[in-house]
């Protein structure tokens, strides 16, 4: 097994309580709603908290799939969240596990920095390539401007 890590930052124009909540806490209500493969978020083992397990089922064209998303850790505190995808048809064959550590710090004008620990876990000797580490990192991103652009819409959430 070999073990591929990638550490990127994410500017938000969002204060981090709202980021958090938007993205951890409420997660399982506001991602099927704005992300348009995601077809449902359910919690299979847990309430949240560390050791929680969330099937994420996608639809993409006629294909359903779905990870398993574990929560291994949780710091509402210091908007810590760190969780594993373990699992699943969505999770490339060449993987047994990717797991992020992510914590949201302020950034400039009461904006955020959402910083990020990637660890990708091959099976064998399974090879990631830059280029599939960095639509991995641009997909994640991508979400995290998805829901910066919500909050800016939604002043309310």
């Amino acid at each position: 097994m070999g073990v591929f890590t990638q550490v990127y930052d994410t500017p938000a124009a969002v204060p981090p309580a709202r980021l958090f909540k938007a993205m951890t806490l409420d997660f399982h209500n506001l991602f099927p709603k704005l992300v348009d493969s995601i077809h449902s978020i359910e919690f299979t083992q847990g309430n949240g908290a560390p050791g929680t397990i969330k099937k994420i089922t996608t639809i993409e064209g006629e294909e359903s799939k779905y990870v398993l998303h574990r929560v291994d850790a949780i710091d509402e505190g210091s908007f810590v969240y760190n969780f594993s995808i373990i699992d699943g048809s969505g999770l490339p064959e060449t993987l047994e596990k990717i797991s992020f550590e992510s914590q949201l710090v302020e950034g400039s004008n009461g904006g955020t920095i959402r910083k990020v620990h990637a660890k990708y876990f091959t099976k064998g000797e399974a090879v990631l390539t830059e280029e599939e580490l960095k639509a991995n990192q641009t997909k994640i991103q991508g979400l995290v401007k998805l829901v910066e652009g919500y909050l800016l819409a939604n002043p309310h959430y």
